[in-house]
């Protein structure tokens, strides 16, 4: 909930992480929570002072077998930190960085961990202020959560590594002085606490359910502007006929559709021709007007249906995953013990993730469609070949823009195999069945990546076809907005031209809508 400039945080949902991200709220972890972490803590230290508990006085992993004395239990924590600091490649994203911080706040608002309050209150204000882990995308096999990406947060709590803030990379220590920020002190496992869980791919995937969801609305008022275009009859988002189908996400998608399409004019109703006797229709032999649309356009509510239900439920597996107490073991203050497990496992999201990249990649392919639709002149038979208002074999309309969309749709095929199936063992055989959920998260990032671009193109076609048919005018009134948006960044297309920065221009613009 929004408090002035504050979010309060006892739970985070999907929403909180919007707000966080892309409103600029500050947030601020409620009292009770505090208390919450601070009995969890004070539990931990009474119970662990004479008892074996894994990764506060023994090694990690396969050297679990292995006890530490206790002259270097602290020792023990900082090496967990600095010894798995072991990614490559690019750096993620800022989003991704803050929404995975994001995460790992939220696993330790559950007083399951036994962390001191100090490094709740750090990691907030490192989301807060925008300070940025240095975090490689590869290093996380999932399993024991996201082990790499997750040191390479906590040896920035540690004030040791690089950080990206207003812009920069920066010595760690040198920002935390400049911001007022005391390195995180090692109280009893902090360390392994800071390291063990899913909270970088659930961070991902956060980000990406908030684009996905975007995504989605911006297919779905693209199936209503396509059949505005070819004018088609209505009833093929009536609802009857989607209720009938009893889906949830079909009905959702078809009422969604017939909100963006009221005050058209392009719609045809069926009943105001085939239907009605004495109509020229009915003693057609060869009818002008298709009787029903293509699949990609007639079976919108059918195709974006269950894209929608696959959003639905992510969207409550991301939540209650930004609410988990991922770490292992887990400190019960209820029950007075310490259980031993592997919360830190990230199936849930890895399977999650891979549902919503192969439900992205069908809508760009239904997007790839829609488009192909457009620009051939003799399945449409209404508009000129590749939408071209200039000279016919002196010029080229969208021919080339159609080959970007095409390959980039061919991409996200390539990348809708199932990360979640792609275990490999490790760890001395101890991780002998991982979830690969962060690379599952990032493989859909990028096929949400390529989804923007095919969409933007298809948005560049759609606004050439209204001014190929000069029908603005007779358009919905969400569709006619689209179009004047599109107009504001774009010029009609009336003679050869570079296209990229003007599809780039649209990128942007649909981006924004989260």
């Amino acid at each position: 909930m929004f408090y002035g400039y504050f979010v309060l945080i006892m739970r985070i949902d999907i929403n909180s992480v919007r707000n966080i991200l892309y409103s600029g709220q500050k947030f601020r972890i409620e009292d009770d929570a505090q208390k919450i972490i601070a009995a969890s803590y004070a539990f931990l230290e009474r119970f662990a002072s004479d008892k074996i508990i894994y990764g506060i006085n023994t090694g990690f992993g396969p050297m679990a077998q292995w006890r530490v004395e206790d002259e270097h239990l602290r020792e023990l924590q900082y090496n967990i930190i600095r010894s798995h600091a072991t990614g490559m490649g690019e750096p993620l994203d800022d989003c991704f960085i803050l929404a995975g911080m994001i995460a790992r706040v939220g696993s330790f608002l559950q007083g399951k961990s036994g962390v001191h309050p100090q490094l709740v209150s750090l990691l907030t204000e490192f989301i807060n202020r925008g300070i940025c882990p240095y975090i490689p995308k590869h290093g996380s096999v999932g399993a024991s959560g996201d082990l790499v990406q997750l040191a390479h947060i906590a040896l920035c709590l540690i004030g040791e590594g690089k950080v990206h803030y207003k812009g920069a990379w920066r010595n760690t220590k040198e920002v935390m002085d400049e911001c007022g920020l005391r390195p995180m002190h090692i109280h009893i496992r902090e360390g392994l606490s800071c390291t063990n869980g899913t909270s970088v791919m659930t961070g991902i995937s956060a980000v990406n359910l908030l684009h996905a969801e975007n995504l989605l609305h911006w297919a779905t008022l693209a199936a209503v502007w396509m059949n505005e275009i070819v004018g088609s009859y209505d009833d093929l988002m009536a609802a009857p006929l989607n209720k009938s189908r009893r889906h949830p996400g079909q009905i959702f998608i078809a009422e969604q559709m017939r909100t963006m399409s009221k005050g058209s004019k392009r719609l045809m109703k069926r009943e105001n021709t085939l239907y009605v006797a004495g109509d020229e229709a009915q003693n057609a032999k060869v009818f002008k007007n298709k009787v029903q649309a293509y699949y990609s356009l007639r079976c919108a509510p059918q195709i974006l249906g269950p894209i929608y239900d696959t959003l639905a439920y992510s969207r409550s597996v991301i939540e209650d995953e930004l609410n988990a107490a991922s770490d292992n073991p887990i400190v019960d203050p209820e029950t007075e013990n310490v259980y031993h497990g592997g919360n830190f496992h990230g199936d849930y999201i890895s399977l999650e993730a891979d549902k919503m990249k192969i439900a992205m990649v069908r809508l760009a392919m239904v997007s790839e469609r829609q488009l192909n639709y457009l620009c051939h002149d003799r399945i449409n038979g209404i508009l000129p070949p590749f939408l071209n208002t200039g000279t016919l074999g002196l010029n080229y309309g969208i021919q080339a823009c159609q080959f970007t969309a095409t390959s980039t749709t061919a991409e996200c095929q390539t990348l809708a195999m199932p990360n979640y199936v792609h275990s490999i063992p490790n760890n001395n055989d101890n991780q002998d069945i991982v979830s690969m959920g962060t690379n599952s998260a990032e493989l859909c990032a990028q096929v949400i990546d390529n989804c923007y671009q095919v969409l933007s193109i298809l948005y560049l076609a759609m606004a050439q076809a209204v001014d190929c048919l000069s029908i603005a005018d007779r358009l919905a009134t969400a569709t006619k907005e689209q179009y004047d948006a599109i107009r504001f960044l774009t010029p009609t297309i009336t003679e050869d031209t570079p296209f990229y920065e003007d599809l780039a221009k649209i990128e942007n613009y649909l981006r924004s809508n989260i």
